[in-house]
């Protein structure tokens, strides 16, 4: 009967070590970073008087972690209501050149990271890129 204990602790052996070196891979492991695309693009329009402006924005949130990517992509309807509104109080001018571009940027970036805090308390977006922004 010892015999058998034994046998089953020498074959079960190597397969615990295999296990625990998996989660210590994994506890080790950097966390993941991933980008959620806002897909399909944000468009809209922006400006007054009688000739209306328009854009498309290609966003991506970058986000560390798999539980931060699903949040992210849970509360998108509602990020994306932000950013429509946040595009749509723009002018010509604070869309038309590069310095402009990068405070909407940034500007854009805090916005999402004040609905995600009300909405899970805690910000979960690293950085908002713009992947392509077309004004028209």
């Amino acid at each position: 009967m010892k015999a058998w204990i034994a046998l089953l602790l020498v074959i079960a052996l190597p397969f615990a070590v295999q296990v625990n070196a998996k989660e210590e891979d994994k506890e080790g492991a950097a966390p993941k970073v991933a980008y959620v695309n806002l897909v399909p693009a944000i468009v809209g329009n922006f400006g007054s008087g009688t000739h209306l402006k328009f854009f498309k924005a290609d966003i991506a949130l970058r986000v560390t972690g798999s539980e931060a990517e699903d949040k992210v992509e849970h509360h998108e309807p509602l990020i994306r209501n932000q950013l429509v509104m946040l595009f749509s109080q723009q002018t010509e001018a604070s869309l038309g050149d590069l310095e402009a571009k990068e405070k909407l940027r940034q500007e854009a970036l805090k916005q999402v990271q004040q609905v995600l805090s009300q909405e899970e308390g805690k910000p979960l977006v690293d950085d908002l890129l713009f992947n392509n922004l077309i004004i028209q």
